[in-house]
């Protein structure tokens, strides 16, 4: 609790300081967590479940939503290592060891990735799951066609 409390309270001076002001310019605010994340990780790996991070992300955020999320879920397996490869190059960069999502057990990840296909499903409108074990390129070519899609949507519906 005390883990997703944290997250929240990230977010919420995010919104007040960096999203908020941006939408209100006009600007595009693109940010690389938000509250598909903690309800994967607290919902589905913690097991607090899904309804309680829901409710405080309309509590908290006031219901803000993405326009678009990109869900990048490659196999569980490769999702598994590159986490794991990444907190081990940032230990040898800085010598902090950030990794207590990284030590958890696979079955611990098995509930964030499957957590995370279910808002995929759940949310299809708004998250556009880019899934499978592709190269960089075969990810990029796919992230610029959801990108362009999108704004062209938006653009005509102003």
């Amino acid at each position: 609790m005390t883990e997703m409390a944290l997250m929240f309270a990230d977010r919420a001076q995010a919104i007040d300081e960096v999203i908020k002001p941006g939408l209100e310019a006009g600007r595009i605010v693109l940010c690389d967590r938000f509250t598909d994340s903690t309800e994967a990780y607290q919902g589905g790996g913690r097991q607090i479940g899904s309804d309680l991070v829901l409710d405080l992300h309309r509590l908290i955020c006031g219901g803000l939503q993405p326009d678009l999320t990109l869900l990048l879920l490659p196999s569980f397996e490769a999702s598994l290592k590159r986490a794991r490869r990444r907190n081990d190059r940032m230990e040898a960069q800085t010598g902090k060891n950030e990794g207590r999502f990284e030590k958890e057990q696979d079955d611990f990840y098995q509930r964030v990735w499957q957590k995370y296909r279910e808002i995929a499903a759940r949310e299809s409108d708004r998250v556009v799951l880019i899934e499978g074990d592709m190269t960089i390129d075969e990810v990029h070519e796919q992230i610029v066609e959801a990108v362009a899609a999108r704004l062209m949507a938006k653009s005509w519906s102003k």
